[in-house]
């Protein structure tokens, strides 16, 4: 499946979040984020990620093993996403290591998650704040066959923009590359 995906700044996340909470319920969590290259970095090269997430919410503790292939959709970055859950966080990152993998960027992002249905398709909001990075992100994704992602992305820009979130607060930066620059 694609992660047909647009991620924007958040200029009023209280009024984003008011929306979303009327959407649904919130499901607050913290992701331990630890993305792995090879050593020369080809991994980052080819735009894909390999990753480690540990997620901490109000009642269980869960970790998760990513993928991401190359971006099949350049405006938005949308990825196929391959993902299972793993049953221990510190074997998954020996395993890693072992295939010879290493970490090459570790960090923490506050999540407050909206699962609802909008256009006959599932979606997924998140409002992310990560402690490294000044500001409130958000998130709108939807999981979709490679030949749907241009429709659905369109559907994503209508749910951003019923949330008060216009084209030019859209963003390609990530995370790892923000948080890459703060620690220089």
């Amino acid at each position: 499946m694609i992660e047909a995906e647009l991620k924007a700044h958040v200029h009023a996340p209280e009024a984003v979040t008011r929306h979303l909470d009327e959407r649904a319920e919130a499901r607050v969590e913290i992701h331990q984020d630890t993305y792995y290259d090879w050593p020369d970095g080809s991994l980052e090269k080819r735009d894909q990620e390999l990753r480690v997430r540990t997620v901490h919410g109000r009642d269980s503790v869960r970790t998760v093993l990513t993928f991401k292939a190359a971006a099949v959709e350049k405006a938005s970055g949308s990825k196929p996403e391959h993902e299972t859950r793993v049953e221990d966080s510190q074997e998954a990152h020996a395993i890693l290591h072992g295939l010879g993998y290493v970490p090459a960027i570790a960090l923490e992002k506050r999540c407050r998650n909206y699962e609802f249905e909008a256009r006959g398709r599932q979606m997924l909001a998140t409002l992310v704040r990560v402690p490294e990075i000044d500001g409130t992100f958000l998130e709108v994704e939807t999981l979709v066959d490679e030949d749907d992602v241009a429709a659905a992305l369109d559907d994503v820009r209508a749910v951003l923009a019923e949330l008060g979130i216009g084209q030019e607060d859209l963003t390609r930066e990530t995370y790892t590359s923000a948080v890459a620059i703060q620690r220089r």
